[in-house]
């Protein structure tokens, strides 16, 4: 995570806490930083210091060990094949070993976290360098997530490597920098996708802070609470979820409208959080209204539309005693076409291609009990 606790005592700390002089390490008080000093920081200060101060040591360090995580996840699958930008099996100045996350199929997309990193950090400094605008400056960012082959998004710990790269890249600039900001949300959405989410719940919470104290814009700050929301439900804080889930949806709707993406993304958080805490009629009448317009606005390929479809069919199915045979064959038909257009779109590999299957299982055993059991009904 950030630094956003005191390195003595690991409280949290205000934005603003007193810092050592030479490297920037943050601290509660004197009191903490005296004591901080006698207990090993008097060794380790110049070391942190030479390596860019205290936010950009921890960010080059955790780089470092997130690339050997993600590295050791991906072996049996890069086992033998080269860097697509490098060409290399091992990165020539890190050694690093290759990684692929997305939904390139052959041999295609594999590569060197370090590789990606550069790629997208010189087509973001082109950008900068040549005022070529925000829409080229947002395409090129995507890079940071992004497969530049299938352009879908890296998923699991190598999105987690890639937040962390990109986070090492602006740390340095001014907090009023925009590179620096957003690469504070890719990385709480890096350690959110890799499941670090009391650490996503960190950086998530240091970014809604820091878009409060710069007066950022409904949307911006609206965003930064759906991705907190998202984090509560991962480790169980269901009623908090939900309420931010609700006020993210309303809210974006009245600046985004209700057909934008945002929108239709808040929507489908909502209808997420409604599942986990089985109020499986009210999700799936929002999602029975909201799913037409998703297909309709994005695509029967979308993410969102598919998840959307996932989360409706899950609704159907796992509304116990109230959970029709109809209502068991629309919830497998659902499935089965969301699972085929999952495959074809994202690969076997992608989290929700295989949250579908799993669903798509449990569906049919359902189905199967009920129509085996007296009456069928």
């Amino acid at each position: 995570m950030i630094l956003t606790t005191c390195a003595a005592c690991a409280a949290p700390l205000a934005h603003d806490a007193p810092r050592c002089v030479r490297c920037h390490t943050r601290y509660c008080n004197a009191t903490c930083q005296h004591d901080h000093w006698r207990r090993g920081h008097k060794q380790m200060c110049k070391k942190i210091h030479r390596g860019g101060n205290a936010e950009q040591y921890n960010a080059d360090k955790k780089y470092k060990e997130a690339v050997a995580v993600a590295v050791e996840a991906c072996a049996d699958d890069t086992k033998g094949q080269t860097c697509f930008i490098c060409t290399q099996a091992l990165h020539w100045k890190t050694k690093e070993g290759l990684v692929r996350g997305c939904a390139c199929r052959g041999t295609a997309g594999f590569a060197h976290v370090s590789c990606l990193a550069e790629q997208a950090k010189i087509l973001v400094a082109e950008v900068e360098e040549n005022n070529l605008g925000n829409d080229a400056f947002n395409a090129r960012w995507r890079r940071w997530a992004s497969c530049s082959l299938c352009e879908q998004e890296y998923h699991g710990v190598v999105r987690c490597a890639l937040g962390w790269a990109c986070w090492k890249t602006y740390v340095g600039r001014p907090e009023t920098d925009a590179p620096r900001q957003i690469a504070m949300n890719q990385l709480g959405n890096g350690l959110q996708l890799a499941n670090y989410n009391e650490d996503a719940l960190s950086v998530q919470e240091a970014e809604l802070a820091m878009k409060r104290r710069l007066g950022a814009s409904a949307g911006h700050v609206l965003a930064v609470q759906g991705n907190i929301a998202n984090t509560y439900q991962k480790i169980g804080r269901l009623e908090q979820a939900l309420q931010m889930r609700q006020d993210v949806y309303s809210g974006t709707v009245m600046v985004r409208g209700r057909e934008h993406i945002d929108s239709l993304a808040a929507a489908n958080n909502n209808a997420s959080t409604l599942n986990c805490l089985r109020r499986y009629g009210e999700a799936k009448t929002l999602l029975r209204d909201l799913i037409p317009v998703t297909q309709r606005v994005l695509g029967e390929g979308h993410l969102i539309t598919l998840k959307m479809r996932w989360l409706y069919a899950m609704a159907l199915h796992h509304a116990d005693d109230a959970a029709t045979l109809d209502d068991l064959r629309e919830a497998v038909t659902t499935l089965e076409d969301s699972e085929r257009i999952a495959r074809r779109v994202f690969g076997g590999a992608h989290p929700t291609t295989d949250c579908i299957e799993l669903e798509l299982r449990d569906a049919r055993a359902a189905l199967r009990a009920r129509e085996a059991s007296p009456g069928g009904q």
